[in-house]
């Protein structure tokens, strides 16, 4: 995999939809990334959605804003949306944007993380 390819995953278990990305989330990526949240947010009747950044160096401003929106839709369904695994610069961009601080709740690790991050 070229490390600019953001591959998504989703898996499920009995409390959550695991969504582990790999790769950069950028301008380019972004919108399959929208379309897959989306999918897993309108059609899954978990009651969380774990979004893991473990594998995931960096995220720019339209990745950023593709979480903010699924997080926006999450909470108009009724679906705690988590973050997991941010570490490094990653885990200081959202903490210093405030962006972070949004996701209520989420869980975030400064390692590697789980996927029972609830």
């Amino acid at each position: 995999m070229n490390a600019n390819e953001l591959q998504i995953e989703v898996t499920q278990d009995d409390d959550a939809t695991i969504v582990p990305l790999s790769g950069r989330v950028s301008v380019d990526s972004s919108p399959t990334l929208r379309k897959q949240l989306l999918a897993v947010l309108r059609s899954e009747a978990r009651p969380a959605v774990i979004v893991d950044l473990t594998n995931t160096p960096s995220v720019d401003c339209s990745g950023i804003a593709t979480l903010v929106e699924a997080l926006k839709i999450a909470r108009s369904h009724h679906v705690a949306l988590r973050l997991t695994g941010l570490q490094g610069r990653l885990k200081n961009l959202f903490e210093v944007t405030g962006v972070l601080s949004l996701f209520e709740g989420s869980s975030y690790t400064t390692g590697p993380s789980t996927s029972k991050a609830l």
